[in-house]
């Protein structure tokens, strides 16, 4: 019984998404963006009468975005967390940078896949090769000069006859380069919280974790 609680306690959310876009303010997807703008208040019975949140609150609430964001579990978000404080720089910004360089983040920058569940989803079919080698493992770090392409096997899939035409007028970020024609993407420089649009406050991650 015990086993069967932990297993469902590390399972990723997969009820309503528009309810946890609902519930932190924030818009994960484009639907997530439209059904804000008419209710922009958390769901239930009582959500118009919002409560101030007290300053750990807010902490848990940002990391809580930034979890829901990039589809990172608590016990993986926390290991990124780690390797940013070891790193030299500021922690929060580190942090972002080890998220958006997950090898399912950068196909969604790239535009391979229209979000980064989708994006998980094509890595772990095995779609993409980073610098040539097939990787079908979506957390994988991909580094700056790294080249990812789609699997020539799977280029002729009906998934990726589909979003040919698509990219073909995507703007990527400033710190990709996509190919649209040989459908690749490379990394040429290490993402900065201006660079990406970043709307998640990582200070206050930063010191939610001071606390513990």
């Amino acid at each position: 019984m015990l086993k069967c609680l932990n297993a469902q306690m590390i399972m990723r959310y997969t009820g309503p998404k528009v309810k946890k876009a609902r519930r932190l303010g924030m818009a994960f997807t484009a639907k997530d963006a439209k059904i804000l703008q008419k209710r922009n208040f958390p769901p239930g019975q009582h959500g118009q009468n919002r409560v101030r949140l007290s300053e750990y609150g807010m902490q848990l609430r940002e990391k809580q975005k930034a979890k829901i964001t990039y589809g990172v579990l608590e016990r993986q978000f926390e290991k990124y967390f780690n390797k940013a404080l070891k790193q030299a720089g500021v922690t929060g910004d580190n942090l972002l940078k080890l998220l958006e360089l997950r090898l399912d983040s950068v196909v969604f920058r790239l535009g391979f896949a229209e979000t980064r569940a989708q994006a998980r989803q094509l890595v772990g079919h095995g779609f993409f090769e980073v610098n040539g080698k097939k990787v079908n493992i979506p957390s994988y770090s991909v580094k700056v000069g790294d080249t990812i392409a789609i699997r020539e096997v799977k280029q002729k899939s009906k998934y990726i006859e589909k979003i040919k035409e698509k990219i073909k007028n995507f703007q990527t970020q400033e710190w990709l380069e996509l190919n649209s024609s040989k459908l690749s993407g490379k990394v040429l420089t290490s993402p900065e919280p201006e660079m990406i649009g970043n709307t998640i406050n990582t200070q206050l991650i930063v010191e939610h974790y001071s606390r513990t």
